[in-house]
């Protein structure tokens, strides 16, 4: 074992405690304790890793250049939050210069403490868009042939402009104490319609509350990120869990199929004998209703009475049967010139009767 394993080995750990221990040190990627079970070289490589990296995946040098960066990245922000606060101010500032001027009316020198600050805001607007050197591309055309310098002779008065400015200060105060005011009493409207005084002193509180509400929003907001990240793995787990249990119970199905198939066969054949025996009587209830219908008691005397004159015709025939087997046995006794006188006795009747017929039949025709 080499002197960077052993390290890492004593650093993190052994077995599963390893396996949890690699995981929390690499939240983000999207890893499974079944993955390190499988793969236990890349368990080692993600150990080793730890040593070098934090759990964001930066290295110290890489972290500190970060952090410098951010501290670079914080000023520009602040810088251009301040500006961006400001404009935003001075605009409100104005519109509800203009919503008061239309519902009351307003001293002479507010409106034109107000005229002269939108006047100002709009060419300093205008400049900043024709300023080429705001832009990356410095042959860009002018709008509509303007240039800086023809947009600046726009400005106000410079007597209203210092004028302005000696009041901004004062007007910009007064707005920002309304605002806080309105922030103040929304997170704690029971200072709603109190004196200036007690709520300029509360608003001192207000950026601390503040900041402590952004801290336990950013603490929630980690702790919903470790309970995602373990709700996770918990859900990998119970269904590799519900895997094992299917398959145990798939297992036990096909042992005892076999089993329970033999007792419900049994079941199913004893119901279609039982089935088979329940037909072939409704069959037979069937055929002896068919007979009782059919063979009325008239009707079976009269088919007695038929079998009675079949029966003594049978016998004649067979009287006669006998006596004519009799006659011939008495025949054959005379050999074969008897054979011969009788064919010549059959054909001369044969001869007769054909005569006999054609007679009949001329004298029909001739009457």
């Amino acid at each position: 074992m080499s002197v960077s394993e052993s390290v890492m080995a004593s650093s993190l750990g052994k077995g599963d405690n390893l396996h949890q221990q690699v995981l929390a040190s690499f939240p983000l990627c999207d890893l499974a304790e079944k993955d390190l079970t499988q793969n236990p070289q890349l368990c080692k490589l993600f150990a080793t890793l730890t040593q070098h990296v934090n759990r964001t995946g930066l290295t110290p040098k890489l972290k500190a250049e970060l952090e410098r960066e951010e501290q670079k990245l914080q000023v520009q922000r602040r810088r251009w939050l301040r500006s961006e606060s400001l404009h935003r101010l001075l605009q409100e500032m104005i519109q509800e210069h203009c919503v008061r001027r239309h519902s009351a009316t307003v001293p002479p020198d507010q409106n034109m403490f107000s005229e002269t600050m939108e006047q100002c805001l709009l060419v300093a607007q205008c400049v900043r868009q024709l300023d080429p050197s705001a832009t990356s591309v410095q042959e860009q055309p002018s709008v509509l042939g303007l240039d800086p310098q023809q947009v600046m002779e726009l400005m106000p008065a410079e007597k209203n402009v210092q004028r302005m400015k000696q009041g901004l200060p004062r007007e910009l105060e007064k707005h920002l104490r309304r605002k806080c005011f309105v922030l103040l009493t929304y997170f704690q409207p029971e200072w709603e319609g109190k004196s200036d005084g007690l709520m300029n002193a509360n608003l001192a509180h207000i950026a601390g509350r503040l900041e402590s509400q952004d801290k336990r929003a950013e603490a929630l907001k980690e702790v919903c990120r470790e309970n995602s990240v373990l709700l996770q793995r918990q859900t990998e787990l119970y269904l590799s869990e519900m895997i094992k249990c299917m398959q145990l119970l798939q297992t036990l199905i096909l042992d005892h199929r076999l089993k329970i198939q033999i007792a419900l066969d049994r079941k199913t054949l004893d119901y279609f004998e039982g089935k088979y025996e329940l037909v072939l009587q409704k069959i037979r209830t069937e055929i002896v209703e068919i007979h009782l219908d059919t063979y009325t008691p008239d009707t079976i005397s009269a088919h007695r009475k038929i079998r009675d004159e079949l029966a003594s015709e049978l016998k004649a025939c067979k009287a006669e049967r006998q006596s004519a087997q009799s006659k011939l046995a008495s025949f054959e006794i005379l050999g074969k010139e008897f054979e011969a006188v009788a064919e010549e006795y059959s054909r001369l009747r044969r001869e007769i009767d054909m005569k006999k017929w054609a007679l009949k039949e001329f004298s029909q025709h001739s009457r």
